[in-house]
């Protein structure tokens, strides 16, 4: 060992008060970890006997001399977690700010998230959690689970700034089957077994084309809806997916259908177990929990109290309620027209047009000419023009006639039996999903099965 690696620091060097910026900054590039730090204190206290006879001009190497010269004894830092959901009409920098983060660090850590398009601002809705960690008055971190299998984490860069990162959670799919006998509500029951709106939504869009909800469900009718699902690495469900099969038995109606996309289009859509299209040219009812109020035919009509057809069905339903194209087609009309009020007119091919009445409003951005696709919004329900309260209007004419869209046959979707290269598809895809529903298993799949009787 050579003279310079003995030689040490006078015994008793003055001690300098640094930043906390300047002591961190000195032990991360310098020292780099705690051990390390450690090492070099004992290494900067060597015996006794050794400081007598050292050459105090010698000089430190720079790590000693760092070491000495910094009190590397710490004041305990104070770190405080909070966490909070967004509320409505609340920002996200609102909600930063209001778990502890000055504005300006809100603003700046979350300009690191929009930057790379992680999350929109626009479009964030309530309920959505994050979690800030601020110490000694500074944010340090923040955290946001933008959806039920990403988060966002945001931290500090060595030079001060910001950087997101998009932290994924591996998700395994499996599968839940839900049935039981309707006494009342096939939402209710299907709630009550596990499954979401948007499964008991895509159920009611299966049948959408066969059955009226409000009047053709009785109760004994019994309901099928299986559904994916996934769970994270713990097993923790995560979210609902896609329904895979739904049935209805009932005395309106006893059919199932399976969501299949064949791979030469590769659009989804339900087909029954022969390979026919739940589709259909129109939907039955453009609108979504609605009851009817008044049938196509001779009436009296309430306000003029003149006695005459009704050319259409009257849906009551809330003010501001979504109404959909019935099909596919162009618009033909979008404004005022007398006693219906605001009022869409569609035309689609094969003769078809439906009309809509009475609207509270249009779709942003509606107006004659455009394409509109089957389920689109097209406006929202209302009670303009010669109307007693709120409700849909809706008409529908073949080759310039109108006709009780009730009763109307309409023509059918797709039909796989027409296409042997599809059906071979679909008829192994269905066998899959029959094997699952009986309790079968499959590679990272997992079947849990309830069928229980349900009362609202």
């Amino acid at each position: 060992m050579t003279q310079d690696d003995q030689s040490i620091a006078p015994a008793n060097p003055p001690k300098r008060n640094l930043s906390q910026g300047m002591r961190s900054l000195i032990v991360l590039g310098v020292l780099g970890s705690a051990s390390a730090i450690a090492g070099l204190v004992m290494a900067g206290r060597p015996d006794a006997s050794l400081v007598q006879t050292a050459d105090a001009a010698t000089p430190l190497p720079l790590a000693a001399r760092l070491v000495s010269a910094v009190d590397v004894t710490e004041t305990p830092r104070q770190l405080v977690k909070a966490e909070g959901k967004l509320e409505r009409n609340e920002t996200l920098t609102g909600l930063v700010n209001r778990l502890g983060a000055p504005v300006g660090e809100a603003n700046a850590a979350l300009q690191a998230v929009y930057s790379k398009d992680l999350i929109d601002h626009r479009r964030l809705r309530p309920g959505l959690e994050a979690e800030t960690f601020v110490e000694d008055g500074r944010l340090t971190a923040l955290a946001i689970k933008a959806d039920a299998d990403r988060s966002l984490l945001v931290t500090r860069t060595l030079e001060g700034g910001w950087q997101a990162t998009e932290l994924n959670a591996k998700l395994t799919p499996s599968y839940k089957r839900v049935a039981a006998e309707i006494d009342g509500s096939i939402y209710n029951a299907a709630l009550k077994l596990g499954a979401g709106d948007q499964q008991v939504v895509d159920f009611a869009s299966a049948f959408a084309y066969d059955i009226d909800f409000q009047r053709e469900i009785h109760p004994g009718d019994r309901f099928e809806i299986f559904f994916e699902t996934f769970v994270d690495e713990r097993g923790n469900p995560v979210r609902n997916g896609e329904v895979l099969y739904a049935a209805l038995d009932g005395k309106a109606l006893k059919r199932g259908f399976y969501r299949f996309t064949p791979s030469d289009d590769g659009v989804a859509d339900y087909f029954d177990e022969k390979g026919e299209s739940a589709t259909k040219f129109l939907m039955k009812t453009p609108i979504n929990g609605a009851r009817i109020s008044s049938n196509f035919g001779t009436r009296r009509h309430p306000i003029s109290g003149y006695t005459r057809l009704h050319k259409g069905t009257d849906f009551a339903a809330p003010t501001g309620t979504p109404i959909y194209a019935a099909g596919s087609g162009t618009v033909q009309r979008a404004s005022w027209n007398g006693g219906y009020g605001n009022f869409i007119k569609i035309k689609h091919t094969r003769g078809y047009e439906t009309a809509y009445a009475h609207l509270s409003r249009y779709a942003k951005g509606l107006k004659p000419g455009m394409k509109v696709r089957q389920g689109d919004v097209i406006g929202y329900v209302g009670s303009t023009g010669a109307s007693t309260g709120p409700h849909l209007h809706y008409e529908v004419y073949v080759d310039g006639k109108p006709v009780n869209a009730m009763s109307l046959k309409l023509p059918t979707g797709r039909k796989l039996s027409e296409e042997p290269a599809m059906l071979a598809e679909f008829q192994q895809f269905k066998q899959g999903v029959d094997a699952l529903r009986r309790g079968g298993t499959g590679p990272m799949a997992q079947l849990v099965s309830q069928e229980t009787p349900v009362s609202p």
